[in-house]
């Protein structure tokens, strides 16, 4: 996949290497398995898959300040997996003849020996990049253990499999009917947490840590965009997609990744008798459905999987040494605090008034990026110290640029700027709205503007059809499309056929 074709995420703004490290540290799972890894100092008896025997599970559990029930003593051997999977842990067998031990099952007898691996080295040596690679192996373990079905669930289907006392019936077993394909259930959980990095680094509210509720993740793997009502069909799945993430993201939430707030247990113990999510939920209700969002930690997590899946994601911050014209068409998709974030980044790398006049220079075109390009180039100076004025002092007279500089001077309190001759304030006039089709379509305060436009200009269209301006015929056209007054839109309508013609 070329660079050019590789699909590419809304930039993210992330903390510092040194803080994702300390939250990796600080996650509960890794944190018990760093103190695991520790505790094993000259050697601890493991069975045959690396795992704690049961004498040896208790004391591990007293270590972490931990009892004995089944959730706890589970907690352990998740935190001592993890110590094994990522180098924490290092397992040397003892010889003993283990051919006959199933992978995973408790042994009486330990057949090897765990000690504190090479990776723990670098934990004390506290190398932030280091520390980030070891949460990310070890993440990539657990994804791949919440991606997999228990025993018991891929059994459940079979009839005589498991019987009444759990006991598993080996003859019963026919693995053809197992209905688990291991690749399609890691991208599925790789696609929701891919959704969730998007509404996270897209949706504003979510980005200033709403969280996301679980009905509205599923819904979006699931239900298809050109679908107005959910049939019945699509709720059940939907359904059986959001209690599968439930039961994932309860895994997850250990390692930091994310922030977690379950489905309720009810609803849950419902989930087994055929109930449907409702199509309809409130605001009190879909809090019961689960919430979820991804910390910091996690967009750092899920950004790293997708760069190495191919996929853009780039960092805000990533432009600040990239020319003007590579800022300008890059803003205009940034949430708006992540557009303040890159543009500060941008201009302090440059003194104030080089920078002001390279946008000013990337601002100038008339292609139909331009307009967008002029706004965005707006946005940047409104961020320019007052170093800057020279350089928008000197575009005043140019119709591109003359009536941005006008703004930003008129913000900054200037009295001695001259008026703009009226072919100005229609080129920008027209330039704006173009600029707001190009970035954001028809909004709703569309219509008050033009409205306001028409209202305060005789004769508005008779004068605009015949502005310079390449998307003369498109404006108007929009403008006809939205104002209410059908009149008016009909001639917004005529000046656009007219503004064409004179183009063409």
């Amino acid at each position: 996949m070329s660079g050019d074709d590789r699909p590419t995420m809304p930039p993210v703004r992330l903390p510092a290497d040194a803080e994702l490290a300390r939250d990796a540290l600080a996650a509960p799972l890794f944190a018990y398995a760093v103190r695991l890894a520790r505790w094993a100092g000259t050697g601890v008896p493991v069975g045959a898959g690396g795992e704690l025997l049961d004498e040896q599970l208790k004391s591990a559990a007293s270590e972490l300040d931990l009892g004995a029930t089944p959730e706890e003593l589970g907690a352990v051997s998740d935190a001592w997996n993890l110590a094994v999977d990522t180098g924490l842990l290092d397992v040397a067998e003892d010889g003993t003849d283990s051919a006959d031990a199933a992978p995973g099952a408790p042994l009486d007898e330990p057949v090897g020996t765990a000690r504190p691996g090479s990776e723990l080295d670098l934990l004390e040596e506290g190398n932030p990049e280091e520390v980030l690679e070891l949460w990310r192996n070890g993440l990539d373990s657990v994804l791949a253990d919440a991606a997999t079905p228990s025993f018991e669930d891929l059994l459940g289907g079979i009839e005589g499999a498991v019987s009444e006392d759990g006991t598993v019936n080996p003859d019963a077993i026919d693995l053809d009917s197992i209905d688990w394909n291991p690749e399609e259930e890691a991208e599925a959980l790789d696609s929701a947490l891919g959704g969730l990095y998007l509404l996270t680094v897209g949706d504003p509210s979510v980005a200033e840590g709403s969280m996301v509720p679980l009905p509205v993740l599923a819904a979006s793997m699931v239900v298809p965009d050109d679908m107005d009502e959910p049939t019945d069909e699509v709720l059940e799945a939907v359904s059986e997609v959001m209690m599968r993430l439930d039961e994932q993201f309860r895994l997850l939430e250990p390692t930091g990744l994310v922030e977690y707030r379950p489905v309720d247990e009810a609803l849950t113990q419902e989930a087994g008798e055929d109930s449907e999510l409702p199509a309809d939920l409130d605001d009190e209700d879909v809090t019961k459905y689960g919430m979820v969002k991804l910390t910091p930690l996690g967009l750092h997590g899920v950004r790293e999987r997708m760069r190495e899946a191919g996929i853009e994601a780039p960092l805000v911050g990533d432009l600040a040494e990239r020319p003007a014209e590579e800022l300008l068409a890059a803003l205009p998709a940034y949430t708006e605090e992540s557009a303040q974030g890159e543009i500060e980044a941008w201009l302090a790398a440059r003194k104030p008034l080089e920078a002001a006049r390279e946008l000013l220079a990337a601002a100038r075109g008339s292609d139909e990026e331009g307009p967008a390009r002029r706004l965005s180039c707006q946005q940047a100076l409104s961020l320019a110290g007052p170093e800057a004025e020279p350089a928008l002092r000197g575009v005043l007279d140019d119709r591109e640029l003359g009536g941005l500089a006008r703004v930003w001077l008129a913000e900054r309190g200037a009295t001695d700027v001259p008026q703009p001759d009226e072919e100005m304030v229609f080129w920008l006039t027209v330039d704006t709205i173009a600029a707001q089709l190009r970035t954001v379509g028809e909004p709703e305060e569309l219509q008050g503007l033009v409205q306001g436009l028409v209202d305060q200009h005789t004769g508005f269209f008779d004068r605009a059809w015949r502005v310079d301006h390449p998307a003369t015929g498109e404006v108007l056209e929009a403008m006809g499309r939205v104002h209410p007054d059908k009149s008016t839109a009909k001639e917004a309508r005529k000046a656009a056929f007219k503004a064409r013609s004179n183009q063409a």
